[in-house]
């Protein structure tokens, strides 16, 4: 289980986006011993067990009070029940040895499941902490101190993230830990403090997990926090909150209050905004009928079938930034599957296949539709080596026709492949076929939650989404 899916489903089994901090501070604490700090997490723990999505001790508290405090950091972390996820916040950050002896220190040795890290050196200083799926990174993005402005302000000039615009350091920061999140196991520290930022990196990481300290001591706003972080489905956040509740008279009730008050932005959130499998529909849906990639009338598809629907995917390379929100779509089902690269379909998915091997950061590659009689006369293109297993990328699946052709054309240059993702799955019969061969079907949306979003918001005449549920039926 890939860290992030462990967090999910913590935060699934006990509703709650409360993360509670474990920070042993002296002025919390009658006298300054590790025993005293021990006794002071524990009773938080006890106190919290079935309210918290997670724990996050401060590892600077436990290394202050010397070799027994670091001790106590272990004794701690270990006393976090099974199943609950623990987040040292110890702000690591550096590159090769030294960074893997971080890394093993704070999963191995202290047995936390996740770290916060500090971006400033760049690729190098993180990808050692990924390595393990199920271990998770933190990444310092946009901090809630008011000095965070000094530097994560600054803007990135002529940034080869955009080529659309410039961005501020804290939003090449969110860009590119995209890229970076191969193995469903890294999120995003955005200060509760900074609401504006926060929505801009919700806005530009759509499906990231978020860690937002700041709510109670440092004066961030809760609801407004909640407001522009939480994903649509309600998930997607992390609220630390330490002397809040370490502090209340009665930390439980402190801590149950906090729970409810999230819980409560959680429900309004899901409730107003519309989703299909997770995605804003505002995000691509409508977006697909004003760049005429589906249209409505009288169509003769492929396979001979009158269709009163038409989707037209190809039409995406005239429209870049929908193109990379479509890539967008693709990315949490790819994350959860395993594989070494990307097989995309011609000719509509290349492109979409481009997109999304850019914001993913993995490596494609395809089967020609014609081989060529000169040069390497190369079926399959790309960079690969037999025995690889690949993910097939498609733009929509009607029937499985095309797709087992070119899952043919690359197993016989010795790729395996287990799964099929598309956009779209136009729901006729495409997905039983494939698992008739031992393949599964992945869809970022099904026809009928975009017909159920577009009928709902009065984007197309009810005559026409009858017609194409009636379409549906008879295929």
């Amino acid at each position: 289980m890939t860290f992030i899916k462990f967090l999910s489903s913590r935060v699934k089994d006990c509703n709650s986006l409360l993360c509670v901090g474990l920070d042993p501070h002296p002025d919390d604490l009658p006298e300054q011993s590790a025993q005293v700090a021990l006794e002071f997490c524990l009773r938080l723990i006890e106190e919290t067990v079935d309210l918290a999505a997670a724990y996050k001790p401060n590892s600077a508290f436990f290394e202050a009070l010397g070799a027994e405090g670091v001790a106590v950091l272990r004794d701690v972390i270990a006393a976090v029940p099974d199943g609950i996820p623990v987040i040292l916040d110890a702000k690591r950050g550096d590159i090769a040895s030294t960074a893997l002896a971080y890394s093993h220190a704070a999963f191995q040795e202290l047995g936390a499941n996740a770290l916060t890290i500090n971006p400033y050196l760049g690729k190098e200083a993180i990808l050692p902490f990924l390595q393990d799926s199920e271990r998770g990174v933190f990444l310092l993005c946009k901090t809630s101190n008011p000095g965070a402005a000094d530097f994560q302000e600054l803007i990135v000039s002529g940034s080869r993230l955009s080529a659309y615009r410039d961005h501020t350091l804290y939003e090449a920061v969110a860009l590119q830990a995209q890229t970076w999140n191969k193995n469903n196991n890294l999120g995003l520290v955005v200060g509760a403090t900074h609401p504006q930022a926060l929505a801009r990196v919700r806005d530009l990481a759509p499906d990231m997990w978020i860690l937002a300290p700041g709510v109670g001591a440092q004066g961030g706003d809760l609801s407004a926090a909640l407001r522009v972080g939480l994903r649509p489905d309600g998930m997607g956040m992390l609220i630390p909150v330490s002397r809040g509740i370490s502090r209340a008279e009665n930390p439980r009730k402190a801590a149950q209050t906090l729970r409810d008050e999230i819980n409560r932005h959680r429900e309004f959130t899901k409730a107003h905004s519309p989703t299909i499998t997770g995605h804003p529909l505002s995000d691509i849906a409508d977006d697909l009928l004003e760049s005429g990639c589906v249209k409505f009338g009288e169509f003769t598809l492929k396979s001979g079938k009158q269709s009163p629907i038409y989707i037209d995917l190809r039409r995406l390379t005239g429209y870049p930034a929908l193109l990379k929100r479509v890539a967008a779509a693709y990315l949490p089902i790819l994350r959860d599957l395993s594989f070494d690269r990307i097989a995309a379909l011609p000719y509509a998915a290349l492109p979409i296949g481009t997109a999304i091997s850019l914001l993913g950061d993995w490596s494609m590659v395809y089967p020609r539709k014609q081989v060529k009689n000169y040069g390497t006369r190369a079926a399959v293109e790309g960079v690969y080596s037999p025995g690889e297993r690949v993910v097939l990328v498609d733009d929509l699946v009607t029937t499985a026709g095309s797709k087992f052709e070119a899952i043919d054309q690359l197993n016989a240059v010795g790729l395996l492949v287990s799964d099929v993702v598309v956009l779209i799955d136009r729901q006729s019969g495409a997905g039983d076929e494939l698992e008739g061969r031992g393949y599964r079907l992945h869809a970022a949306f099904t026809l009928t939650e975009l017909l159920d979003y577009w009928e709902s918001v009065d984007r197309v005449p009810d005559e026409q989404i009858s017609a194409v549920r009636e379409f549906l039926e008879l295929t």
